[in-house]
């Protein structure tokens, strides 16, 4: 085993649907596929330095397990989650967010003229917020 931190590490999270992107409703949603999407938030996260952990589930439980995975895990800096069908109904992934300690931020991509923005604010908050950190 290394002694070596591991590097700031975010996790990416869609919900339900979200790998029909690209095809369901385009004139809604756009042409960009979630595997365009998670390319360049992976990229916008690597010209961070930070690690991007990616995951789509369109099983609630799929995502509860997921979220409860990574308690603990020091490496993990941040969530970005967009929950998809699930943002108003799941009172469990909310639950299991807040039950990890982990800060998240949620994103939606319906709005046309924003559509990825939101991933990128938060994958640049986090960063911000981690700069700040270490320079305490």
């Amino acid at each position: 085993m290394s002694d070596t931190p591991s590097r700031p590490t975010l996790l990416l999270i869609n919900g339900p649907n979200l790998n029909l992107l690209g095809t369901r409703e385009p004139q809604k949603y756009g042409k960009t596929t979630l595997a365009d999407l998670e390319a360049l938030v992976e990229s916008r996260c690597a010209s961070q330095d930070l690690v991007l952990q990616k995951f789509q589930s369109n099983h609630e439980g799929a995502i509860l397990d997921f979220i409860h995975g990574f308690a603990g895990n020091a490496a993990v800096k941040g969530v970005i989650i967009n929950a998809g069908a699930y943002t108003h109904t799941s009172v469990a992934i909310r639950d299991a967010l807040l039950g990890v300690n982990t800060p998240f931020i949620e994103v939606h991509i319906t709005n046309v003229h924003a559509r990825i923005q939101g991933y990128f604010a938060a994958v640049d908050f986090f960063a911000e917020k981690l700069k700040a950190e270490t320079n305490v």
